[in-house]
């Protein structure tokens, strides 16, 4: 909205101008989604209480885990509707990279949402079915990697890149692109998924790649930056730091009553859908090499529960005391 303001404004005075600048969107994104998650979050901590949306405690594990059953979850709204409402303000809405991330926020959204209700209306910790979440989760991301894929203005859109030699960036085929799209959003949804349940431990990697991405964004959208490290040019992906930002406000507000003693956990509906988030924004910024080896902590995480259900199913024994690997300790 303030960008549109700007280019209207512009002609009444040049100083409005300003309002189109990236870094001062970025700021204004980024500060808006803070304050808002601050000053919202006591209001929606109390909501989630007295609507019984608290968190589940675990059976095994422990005791220190245990105890964190009765904290309210559903906090993930409020990251949401903070990043939802900055991004709106504060982005392009004329750059069809931010509406892809708009869309897979509320896909993933929903999904979350639908699978934390289920679990605290019938006191069950299995919510949506493995399976249709997985069949949701995998129709949001192959629409919106395919509107990528026959949106792209440049083969660069549509490419791999390799790290370590600026050659090795190679054009996919449309499945290729959209199967292996598809599987970077839905495998970054269930990683960070994977890696709530303590206080702090997704949110603060979340802020950090978010960070990491955004810097990405604004380097491919800058000819002379991108040229510089000899990486795709790509003109409408600096818009994406305005998002960045305004994740890493929401992210950051979200963590001032997340962090230890937590006041709230983000549930379903923040971890699968901040996972995705950041599975898009790599897609669409195709570093999602890059994105693995800063997602070290998710992959961490979704590792130890492969090498335990594996053990368990091989030897009936288990590797951990609990996986995630974070309730072992």
């Amino acid at each position: 909205m303030f960008e549109y303001l700007g280019t209207v404004l512009v002609d009444i005075d040049p100083g409005f101008d300003v309002l189109r600048y990236l870094t001062v969107r970025t700021i204004g994104g980024t500060v808006t989604a803070l304050l808002l998650t601050i000053f919202l979050g006591p209001k929606l901590i109390s909501w989630l209480q007295r609507m019984q949306f608290k968190q589940f405690g675990v059976e095994r594990g422990p005791e220190s885990h245990k105890e964190k059953s009765g904290t309210p979850t559903m906090g993930g709204l409020l990251i949401i509707s903070s990043l939802l409402i900055s991004s709106l303000l504060w982005a392009d809405l004329g750059n069809r990279y931010i509406w892809v991330c708009l869309f897979i926020t509320l896909g993933f959204t929903v999904i979350g949402f639908l699978d934390d209700f289920l679990k605290i209306k019938y006191k069950d910790s299995k919510g949506i079915s493995g399976r249709l979440k997985l069949l949701s989760q995998t129709i949001v991301s192959v629409t919106a990697v395919s509107f990528l894929y026959f949106t792209a203005e440049d083969s660069a859109e549509i490419s791999l890149i390799l790290l370590f030699n600026k050659d090795w960036i190679f054009e996919m085929s449309m499945l290729s692109f959209i199967l292996f799209g598809s599987f970077v959003i839905v495998g970054s949804s269930n990683a960070v998924n994977l890696t709530d349940g303590l206080d702090g431990l997704a949110i603060l990697p979340t802020i950090l790649i978010g960070g990491g991405l955004g810097l990405i964004a604004y380097a491919m959208g800058n000819q002379l930056i991108a040229e510089y490290l000899f990486i795709p040019h790509l003109k409408i992906a600096g818009e994406l730091i305005v998002f960045c930002g305004a994740l890493i406000g929401s992210g950051i507000g979200f963590l001032w009553y997340n962090s230890y003693p937590a006041e709230v956990f983000m549930g379903d509906v923040g971890s699968l859908t901040l996972g995705a988030i950041l599975g898009v924004l790599a897609v669409i910024l195709r570093h999602e090499i890059v994105y693995a080896i800063m997602a070290g902590v998710f992959i961490a995480e979704t590792l130890s529960v492969m090498i335990q259900v594996t053990s368990y199913r091989l030897t009936q024994k288990r590797v951990f005391l609990m996986a995630p690997i974070h309730h072992h300790f």
